[in-house]
């Protein structure tokens, strides 16, 4: 089953980077319209992030309602490399300097969408160590940085709502070091201290968050 999860996703991320291929070049071949921030979210953004930036693929993340000082350091880190992704580097490289802030500054005045449904079952230890952390391992409470409903502060980026599926991808590429362009490596100490219970426990507990 896993495998074949993993195949499909996999699958549709082949076909995420044909049709942004496709949707860069267009965008490259008229300059004066990649300077808008509508029609870079409508036209390149969309094919994963869908044109308000509420992602119907769980593989990637809804980026309505993010802070616009987020946005734009993690378009810096995948232009520089210091984020790796191969679906995020073609698209990155087509946009220039001016069109960061504008664009970030669109996707934060879209509204996030409720998230999933999940199985309240498994959410019951995610909303324990959301609040609470764990002090055995070293875990700290995650409202700390994201504030109660999820909805971050500054440079701590709102994940209520987000997809289950993301998050837990995010946290375990931090726990592994594949991801490494969080602050002063705070959150891979972090991750790195959780279980995989924990993470996929967390990771589908944010999804219950309404983060208005």
């Amino acid at each position: 089953m896993r495998d074949k999860v993993e195949q499909l996703q996999g699958a549709v991320s082949h076909l995420v980077s044909l049709l942004l291929a496709i949707l860069l070049g267009l965008v490259v071949c008229s300059p004066a319209s990649a300077e808008d921030p509508v029609t870079i979210a409508t036209t390149v953004c969309v094919a994963c992030h869908g044109p308000d930036g509420n992602s119907v693929i769980p593989m990637f993340p809804k980026i309505a309602g993010l802070q616009e000082s987020y946005i734009v350091k993690q378009l810096r880190d995948f232009q520089t490399g210091r984020r790796k992704s191969d679906v995020m580097a073609p698209v990155v490289a087509a946009l220039k300097p001016e069109d960061l802030a504008p664009l970030a500054r669109y996707f934060n005045q879209q509204k996030m969408t409720p998230g999933e449904e999940v199985d309240k079952k498994t959410t019951s230890l995610g909303k324990l160590v959301f609040f609470d952390g764990n002090e055995e391992t070293g875990v700290p409470a995650c409202v700390g940085c994201h504030r109660p409903m999820g909805t971050g502060f500054q440079i701590y980026p709102r994940i209520g709502g987000q997809h289950s599926q993301y998050v837990a991808q995010q946290l375990k590429n931090f726990a592994s070091g594949e991801r490494n362009n969080d602050v002063s490596r705070f959150m891979r100490v972090v991750a790195k201290r959780m279980s995989e219970e924990e993470i996929q426990s967390v990771a589908d507990y944010l999804v219950s968050l309404d983060s208005k």
